[in-house]
Formats: C-alpha cells, sequence, structure tokens
C-alpha cells in the first residue's frame, strides 16, 4: 500500500503570452478550473500506475472539498484519510507562459491546519512494507512527526520537498527516497552545484535521491548506483503537475519492484506526456497510457540496494 500525505487543491490555471514585470498587467488568454495539489496529484498519477494508495489531506467543508472527494473515489484513490476542516478547500493560482513555464501561488490554509497523526489514525494504518510519501505543503514539524512514524512502523519514505521549507527544517535521516529539482537541490543542499548539494543531504543521513532536471532527463544517487535518464524529446505545452506526475510513477515503479533504471524510465515517459498537454490532472496520463508505459519499460524486478 502507498499512502500519500499532503494537500488537494483547486487549482485555477491562467494562460498568458508572458509572465508580466513589476507594476504590469497582461490579459490573460484563457482560464480554467482543475483538480490539484501535490498530494492528490502524486495519488492520482499513482493510482493511474496500478498500484494501491490512499490519499491523507485537509479539504474544506464546501462544494470543491466535495468535488475532491468524489474524483478521488473515481480514480481508486482511497479517501478515508481526508479531514474536513470548517474553512475553505485550499487553492492554487497558476499562470503558464507561452513556452508551457509556469508561476504558482498557493492558498494552503486547510493544510497549515492539518495534523494527520492526531486527526485521521493514518499512523495505524502505515504495515511494515507499505510507502509512505510527503511534500512540503503541511507544517515542518508535521511532515517531520510523519516521517518518523512511517519509519517506526517499517514503511519506506519519501519526500518531495516542495515547496521547500528552511533547511534546518529538515532530519534527514527520516528519509529513504528524496526527489527533488535543482533548485530544491541547490537551496537545501547550500551548494551551488546541485550534484554537490545531493552529496551534502546524503552526508546529512538521506537515503536514496533523485534529482530532476528538466529537459536534461534525472540522476539517480544511491548508495552503490548511479543512474541517468534522458527526457525524451516533446514540445512543452504546459509543465504544471509534471513533477507530481515523475514523483508518483517513481514511487509506483519501485513499489511494483522495477529496477531503478527501469523506474527512472517509466517516470520520465510519464512525465513527458504530461508536459504535452494542457491542465494539471487533465494533462495525466492516462491508466491505458500508464499501462504501456510500464510495460515498454519492461518491469525487470529490482536488484539495486538503496
Amino acid at each position: 500500500m502507498i499512502h500519500v500525505i499532503g494537500n488537494a487543491a483547486v487549482d485555477t490555471i491562467v494562460r498568458i503570452a508572458r509572465f508580466p514585470r513589476p507594476g504590469e498587467t497582461v490579459v490573460a488568454d484563457s482560464a480554467v478550473d482543475d483538480l490539484g495539489g501535490k498530494g492528490a496529484n502524486q495519488a492520482v498519477a499513482i493510482a493511474r500506475c496500478g498500484e494501491p494508495v490512499g490519499l491523507t489531506a485537509a479539504i474544506g467543508a464546501d462544494p470543491p472539498g466535495e468535488r475532491i472527494r468524489s474524483s478521488l473515489a473515481a480514480e481508486s484513490v482511497k479517501t478515508d484519510g481526508l479531514w474536513v476542516w470548517p474553512g475553505s478547500t485550499d487553492r492554487c493560482l497558476i499562470s503558464v507562459d507561452r513556452d508551457g513555464e509556469n508561476a504558482i501561488v498557493s492558498l494552503i490554509e486547510a493544510a497549515r491546519h492539518f495534523d494527520p497523526l492526531a486527526v485521521t489514525g493514518i499512523g495505524e494504518r502505515i504495515a511494515p512494507g507499505d510507502w509512505v510519501a510527503l511534500q512540503g505543503n503541511l507544517r515542518p514539524e508535521i511532515t517531520r512527526d510523519c516521517l518518523a512514524a512511517a519509519k517506526r512502523r517499517g514503511a519506506t519514505t519519501v519526500l518531495n520537498p516542495s515547496p521547500a521549507y528552511a533547511p534546518a527544517d529538515y532530519d534527514w535521516s527520516l528519509v529513504d527516497l528524496a526527489v527533488l529539482n535543482r533548485g530544491e537541490a541547490i537551496e537545501l543542499g547550500r551548494r551551488d552545484d546541485p550534484v554537490e548539494a545531493v552529496a551534502t543531504l546524503r552526508a546529512a543521513g538521506l537515503g536514496a535521491a533523485v534529482l530532476t532536471l528538466g529537459a536534461q532527463g534525472a540522476v539517480l544517487f544511491s548508495t552503490t548506483s548511479e543512474s541517468r535518464v534522458a527526457a525524451p524529446d516533446v514540445p512543452a505545452v504546459d509543465t504544471v503537475g509534471a513533477g507530481d506526475v515523475f514523483c508518483g510513477s517513481l514511487i509506483a515503479a519501485r513499489a511494483k519492484e522495477f529496477s531503478w533504471s527501469a523506474a527512472l524510465r517509466a517516470a520520465a515517459e510519464a512525465a513527458a506526456i504530461c508536459v504535452s498537454r494542457p491542465g494539471a490532472q487533465a494533462s495525466f496520463p492516462t491508466r491505458a497510457e500508464m499501462s504501456r508505459i510500464f510495460m515498454n519499460c519492461g518491469g525487470t524486478v529490482a536488484e539495486e540496494p538503496w
């Protein structure tokens, strides 16, 4: 079982020709609402890979919250970890330019008030051999507590530190696998070179790390191996959600006991489909597409240690 502990939100995606300069107003080409939030995105991606997954997150006592619950259930994501708080469901405001680059502003009041160990019983649902994935939308102390609880229960822990906390807020010894991009690595490892930054985090106790490099692909750093995967060459329409698709697909592939190289290939191919389409969850590969990706990547059984 894979447990995603994070957030769920409504994404408002605004398409513009270019980002405005300070003080400037630009006219949008279009706007659309989509379901999102990094936790929900990763849970949906995992479900479409065919792995059993549940989302533990906060939603508001409002129609968007109910829409999130029903949409997750339709994706076969377990929703018994959803907690309803008396305010509004969280929202992300996403601007996407003509090159597919995005800028995101998140409203995360529900996530800020969320203590999953206290209000959902997630700590008791984690079993030895499970996977537990977190991101950066919960309070730092809550993330650390959840990672520690998962380790005590014998689960494999994954952290996608986005948005990133202050470097001092992390206990890397609680993280078996980190999936982070170039900027996050540099910020958290306090090195100008992302590879050196990842080495610093691993020296601080982090297990394996996957460094994502956009069009340059991704690199794995583990105890005994280093592996690189190239990014498929596709036209970038919209990068919203691509990192979550990569992360969710990677977790699902490793949970299926794919080798690191096969898991990286599957994650890169899934993310490439996402960037070639507009929207957040609307751009994600379908179950049929995920099935073909995993079949094409071989599904070889993992032999490498962490």
